[in-house]
């Protein structure tokens, strides 16, 4: 049985994650009115991804006799800046994440909750992974500057690279 304020810190997670899915569907319909279908693409994988991690945590509280509790989703940003501007802010929200994590690993390490801490490791290594493909986008958005020409490469490099990982089971 999971403990309550244990299962509390969990739902919590889980908020989080569906906002971050929300995000990065915000941030395709950004990139896709701006022609940018690859990123779109890119973004629209990666809210599959956060809905996926919520549905983990999810399952996860349940499975331990805990009570789901869905708590309101904080609208995400519509537009941003630049291409650039966007691949910054989902970088930081991947590092805001990971502190979020990391915060509870401490939840289940003080309340002496064994299985979540075990659980949640699956999803410390996910973060180094997210932050690590977050910021080599910045860093190629960075390199490309103004080029046009280099972001439509981007774009359809992108486009094409999640194709491929569309059309392979994936392992999450």
């Amino acid at each position: 049985m999971i403990q309550a304020g244990v299962a509390e810190a969990f739902n919590g997670q889980i908020n989080k994650e569906f906002y971050s899915y929300y995000l990065y569907l915000a941030m395709a319909t950004h990139l896709q009115g701006r022609g940018l279908k690859g990123l779109s693409a890119l973004m629209r994988q990666k809210a599959a991804e956060e809905q996926t991690h919520a549905m983990k945590l999810f399952d996860f509280v349940e499975a331990r006799g805990g009570a789901v509790v869905l708590a309101a989703i904080d609208a995400p940003p519509a537009t941003w800046d630049s291409v650039l501007a966007a691949a910054e802010a989902a970088y930081d929200h991947e590092c805001f994440i990971s502190r979020s994590i990391d915060d509870l690993v401490a939840v289940c390490r003080a309340a002496n909750d064994n299985a979540g801490e075990t659980f949640l490791q699956w999803f410390v290594t996910e973060q180094v992974e997210e932050e690590e493909t977050a910021q080599e986008l910045v860093d190629q958005l960075r390199l490309i500057g103004d080029n046009g020409a280099a972001l439509y490469m981007l774009d359809r490099d992108l486009g094409a690279g999640v194709a491929t990982a569309a059309a392979t089971p994936a392992a999450t």
